[in-house]
């Protein structure tokens, strides 16, 4: 079974392939100081009280947080006997090769979207993924990824305007009833839901501009669902789009086909 493994900069997602499905998904909080015994007691665990028997014998791994990639390497190599895949890895090829200007390093969780996204919906792509940046990729007709758009993440500018602002409290985002805000909170509300839905809105559109060409919209992340509520932002929502992708980029490394 083939272990995939997604770590953000917020939480870290394991999921288990057997060949035909994904089996089970699992989330925690990432964290660097986290050794490869507490993620195998912690998986373990957990594939226990889902009946999960089968024995894990191959690992991808996709990092943002380059500091919590040993552990995962020692976790595979010490409890599952293989050496996994690492995305953007010289070892960890991609069915394109990204076009962005020399000696630019391109996020791997961004070149994983980009595969699944081609994959499952093709070319002249955008690929608006909510996590703790805000990330817009743009794939090329031929797959490619060719750039894209960072953003601050939702969740990242509540907490700065906490933490800048003495005086306002910290609030979780939350689809606003009405724009304008009766009180401390619903403006706040307010203006990070409705804010992020003109940077949606406004960045989509000139990406359009600049590519002269229809381009669909695929979202994933999080908060994705949320700013999917009555507005027509998105083609499609997707909240496994990135594990999917990782599996494809492992079969394309074995020659099981992309």
């Amino acid at each position: 079974m083939l272990l995939c493994i997604d770590c953000g900069n917020t939480n870290t997602v394991f999921s288990i392939w057997d060949g035909q499905e994904f089996l089970s998904t699992w989330r925690i909080a990432t964290d660097h100081r986290r050794t490869a015994d507490e993620y195998f007691v912690w998986l373990n665990t957990l594939m226990t009280l889902k009946g999960i028997s089968a024995k894990i014998n191959e690992a991808i791994i996709s990092s943002t947080v380059p500091r919590v990639v040993f552990n995962l390497r020692v976790l595979c190599n010490r409890y599952y006997d293989c050496r996994p895949l690492v995305v953007g890895k010289p070892e960890c090829e991609l069915p394109v090769a990204p076009r962005v200007d020399a000696g630019t390093t391109v996020g791997p969780d961004r070149l994983v979207n980009t595969v699944a996204g081609f994959a499952r919906h093709g070319g002249d792509l955008i690929v608006v993924d909510f996590g703790t940046a805000t990330t817009f990729d743009v794939v090329d007709a031929d797959g490619a990824y060719i750039g894209g758009v960072i953003a601050p993440g939702v969740n990242l500018s509540l907490e700065a305007l906490h933490m800048a602002a003495a005086a306002l409290p910290h609030v979780d985002i939350t689809h606003p009833d009405k724009v304008i805000g009766t009180n401390t909170v619903a403006c706040i509300q307010a203006g990070v839901y409705w804010g992020y839905i003109g940077l949606v809105e406004g960045i989509v559109r000139q990406i359009r501009l600049e590519r002269d060409r229809p381009m669909r919209v695929i979202a994933t992340g999080g908060l994705a669902p949320l700013f999917d509520q009555g507005f027509d932002l998105f083609d499609r929502v997707e909240d496994d789009l990135t594990i999917h992708g990782l599996r494809l980029i492992y079969d394309y490394n074995k020659g099981l086909g992309a």
